[in-house]
């Protein structure tokens, strides 16, 4: 269950603001647009470093100081980014080898974002200068509330100090040649290795050990760079302030987990791109990032409209983003930043959606997001200390994700779908949803679903055995335990660790090129992309669900879906990939047996989630998802807060429509 051990003063919302792109008599202008649109926070400065560190030394803090001070003045405070995704060209032209390599060994052309090699010394160095220097010149600040390192790290280097790195890094992993080649299976295509200085770093496909330990090496190099950072940062801020880090949602490049372990707040940047918005897959990932320290999040940047890099780069509909916002908020979002106020005039993004447009007026969407601000300054006080409730986890691993990715098996078969194929339908019958790491605790929990949770550790099977053993449900899925955390196979047939749990094994998995049926008294339809057979092993206990039909051979009138008693919980195996339909009658029934109830029932396309306080007062959010006026029939009265109405049976809502109820009375 989410805890807010951090409770937010109010609810936050602004924009990422850069003055240094416009001369200081604009300002003035910019700020009284952005109080007048209600805007209590900007963040600024992550790609300053050039203007605040114009030669190496040499800092240039005053301009920022006069904009802090302009700001608060307006009653809008300030998150600072370290400006480490933009260094500057005088320091690449310095260390020319701080430049990262891409896997074609070129060196990546400056000019862009996040360049650096993040293994660099020198980088590191210059790093420390200007980040100590930010620290202990705006640490102090009453009106600087947060830190935010970097930006949306990304950059993978295969320089030889990488690789020599890698290397050293294996040795601390490993020990010894032979404990690595035991490992890795090196016998296969006399891959052997007999000194550390010969193992590479992989370019395309490589042995399944080197590649999963490379991620991890990838994921221990940011680690180590956000400590830099911290080391110095953190002594010179005032009590109460934060470090963050804005990722990208299932972003793969490293284990967000790990880097959020030193952190103080997670945050990350969303954004649609082409098309709408789909609440039943943004909730999935606002519940990932809340699930990075189980605490609430920031949305640190999201689109104001429409964005510039996509295929076609639509404009939301109207009233879209405000829903967009509370839907952010219903799931743990403490704040809500656009990007960007105002486009330069030159640079990569001139065509991006913004607040105010080139000329510095106000583009039609500002209004939509002053609505949204003044929305959010009516219930503040109610929402801020608030957190999201579940007692359903779904558990995600990177680990597991990475080793598919590589060995997919079949083209379509992918991590995050198959995650989604599980947590939409759990979002469409408004049952809030836990998304956290295959390694936290589940105390709390009813019901843990684990999507294809391919690394199985004894420490993860021991977890969940006792889980089980204690009353919960737990639902295992495709690939469940094939691998161990060397991302070899185990010398058992899956679900590995988990059979005598589960009261089955695995005979043989089957990618499909063609749906093939499933059907049972209780559920029934098709499974397409992936089948596995299942062996009963314990015929007492066990319940099967579903069959497969008349399909292959192999698998005609196998076992498909099993439900196996354990201790005083229970066990799902589902060894089909169902159809949407089968899906959501699945999902009903297992929701329905482990205790699980929604929320609040509601029309197709309308969400309802809950927020709690410390002191056990729940605030209930709703929000219209489609372009049509819906009605929900209320158990009991309750008070709207945004409209300031009281209801006693019925809540209308108009298109993209939102509600902020609690009890009357």
């Amino acid at each position: 269950m989410t805890t807010n051990p951090n409770p937010a003063k109010r609810l936050w919302v602004g924009a990422a603001y850069y003055p240094e792109h416009w001369p200081e008599s604009r300002w003035a202008e910019d700020i009284r647009l952005m109080k007048e649109a209600g805007f209590n926070v900007v963040r600024m400065a992550e790609f300053a470093w050039s203007t605040l560190e114009p030669s190496a030394g040499k800092f240039e803090f005053g301009w920022l100081d006069r904009a802090i001070d302009a700001l608060a003045a307006a009653g809008i405070e300030v998150v600072l980014g370290t400006p480490t995704a933009a260094p500057p060209a005088w320091l690449m032209s310095q260390y020319p080898d701080s430049l990262a390599l891409n896997e074609h060994g070129q060196r990546v052309q400056f000019g862009n974002r996040c360049h650096y090699c993040v293994t660099s010394p020198e980088f590191h160095q210059a790093t420390r200068r200007i980040v100590a220097a930010m620290a202990g010149h705006f640490g102090p600040n009453p009106h600087v509330i947060g830190w935010q390192l970097d930006n949306e790290y990304n950059r993978v280097c295969t320089c030889d100090r990488c690789r020599g790195l890698f290397q050293q890094y294996l040795v601390g992993h490993y020990g010894t040649l032979d404990a690595l080649n035991q490992a890795w299976s090196t016998a296969y295509w006399s891959q052997t290795y007999s000194a550390w200085e010969q193992i590479p770093i992989q370019i395309g496909g490589h042995n399944p050990g080197l590649m999963l330990e490379f991620k991890r090496f990838t994921t221990q190099n940011y680690v180590n760079f956000q400590r830099v950072q911290l080391d110095v940062l953190r002594p010179q801020l005032k009590p109460g302030d934060w470090v963050t880090h804005n990722f990208m949602g299932w972003f793969l490049g490293f284990d967000h987990y790990r880097m959020n372990e030193e952190l103080d707040l997670a945050s990350w940047d969303w954004y649609v791109g082409t098309g709408h918005h789909d609440y039943t897959t943004t909730g999935a990932v606002h519940d990932l990032t809340r699930g990075f320290k189980r605490q609430n999040f920031w949305v640190m940047e999201t689109q104001p409209g429409s964005v510039n890099w996509s295929p076609v780069n639509n404009m939301l509909n109207k009233g879209e983003a405000r829903l967009m916002a509370w839907h952010a908020i219903s799931h743990g979002a403490d704040a809500i930043l656009y990007w960007q106020w105002r486009s330069a005039l030159g640079g990569q993004e001139q065509y991006h959606g913004s607040l105010v447009d080139q000329s510095g007026q106000p583009r039609p969407f500002y209004y939509e997001a002053q609505a949204l601000a003044k929305d959010m300054r009516t219930v503040s006080d109610l929402v801020a200390d608030s957190a999201p409730v579940s007692a359903t986890a779904l558990l995600n691993d990177y680990d597991s994700r990475w080793s598919i990715q590589w060995q997919r098996h079949h083209r379509d078969f992918d991590y995050v779908a198959h995650f989604n194929h599980y947590y939409r339908p759990l979002a469409q019958a408004n049952i809030a949803t836990d998304v956290v790491s295959a390694d936290a605790s589940l105390d709390g929990y009813k019901l843990v679903i684990a999507p294809a949770l391919l690394i199985m550790t004894e420490e993860r099977a021991r977890r969940l055995t006792a889980f089980v053993a204690g009353g919960g449900t737990l639902v295992l899925t495709l690939r469940t335990g094939m691998k161990d955390a060397t991302n070899a196979l185990l010398p058992v047939r899956q679900p590995g660790l988990l059979s005598d749990l589960a009261g089955v094994e695995v005979e043989e998995y089957y990618a499909l090129n063609e749906p093939v049926p499933v059907a049972g008294k209780e559920v029934a339809g098709t499974s397409s992309q992936w089948a596995e057979r299942l062996k009963v092993l314990d015929t007492e206990h066990i319940h099967i669900l579903a069959h497969y039909g008349n399909c292959n051979g192999w698998l005609d009138g196998q076992p498909a879906i099993t439900r196996h008693a354990y201790g005083k919980g229970q066990v799902y195996m589902i060894g089909a990939y169902l159809d949407t339909g089968g899906q959501a009658e699945l999902m009903k029934i297992i929701t329905t047996g482990a205790g699980i109830k929604p929320v609040l029932n509601a029309p197709a396309g309308v969400e309802v989630r809950q927020r709690v306080t410390p002191a056990g007062k729940i605030i209930t959010l709703v929000t219209n998802h489609t372009r049509e006026e819906q009605v929900l029939s209320l158990p009991s009265p309750v008070r709207e807060h945004l409209g300031e109405k009281y209801l006693e049976n019925l809540l209308k809502l108009e298109p993209y429509g939102v509600a902020v109820l609690t009890q009357a009375g």
